[in-house]
């Protein structure tokens, strides 16, 4: 790695790079992709985000609040952890191509129950109160996943007005997965 350029491993569909593209972009950081075709992502996005946070500040991605903290972390992990794995390709794979779509759409479900009812005690205008953290990362590629497994949001009001709202932002817009080097053209925007 070039001194003071970082490069990102990045494979436009990965969660995990999309999440990690949202932090750089927040942070005004300039990095070199190398892109890359993964089969499955790897967890090291949040241990990623948190070092940008430790090396480079600003704009904050972790609340000053140690209770405010605790609840991004825990909502970033659940996502991150919990309910992303699960609908991984590899995961996927191993279930078998006539129950991947029911398997997906369930665990998405299930996660995303427990996670609007965090969300309703601490939300503001996004996942944490009214200022984007690492929690808002891991949200909008959970909720483009989703879209992409046809989970009905319905019943996840604050999930889907949350990530309305990140979606109107220019760092998860530049970061998105249509965005990319290596989205294939008919994805792209």
């Amino acid at each position: 790695m070039q001194a003071g350029k970082p490069i990102l491993y990045s494979y436009f569909r990965s969660s995990c790079s999309w999440r990690v593209r949202i932090a750089l972009a927040l942070k005004s950081i300039d990095y070199e992709m190398v892109t890359v075709n993964l089969i499955k992502d790897g967890g090291q996005q949040l241990a990623i985000i948190e070092y940008l946070e430790e090396t480079r500040p600003t704009p904050r991605l972790l609340p000053q609040d140690p209770k405010k903290r605790a609840h991004v972390r825990m909502i970033s992990d659940l996502i991150a952890s919990g309910i992303q794995p699960l609908q991984n390709l590899s995961v996927l794979k191993q279930v078998g191509q006539e129950k991947q779509l029911s398997w997906a759409q369930q665990v998405i479900s299930s996660g995303f129950n427990a996670l609007e009812r965090i969300l309703q005690s601490t939300a503001g205008k996004y996942c944490v109160g009214d200022e984007v953290s690492m929690a808002d990362l891991c949200l909008v590629p959970q909720v483009a996943n989703a879209d992409r497994y046809k989970v009905d949001l319905t019943p996840y009001p604050t999930i889907s007005r949350i990530n309305k709202s990140l979606l109107t932002l220019e760092a998860f817009q530049v970061s998105h997965p249509c965005r990319q080097p290596d989205t294939p053209p008919e994805l792209r925007a």
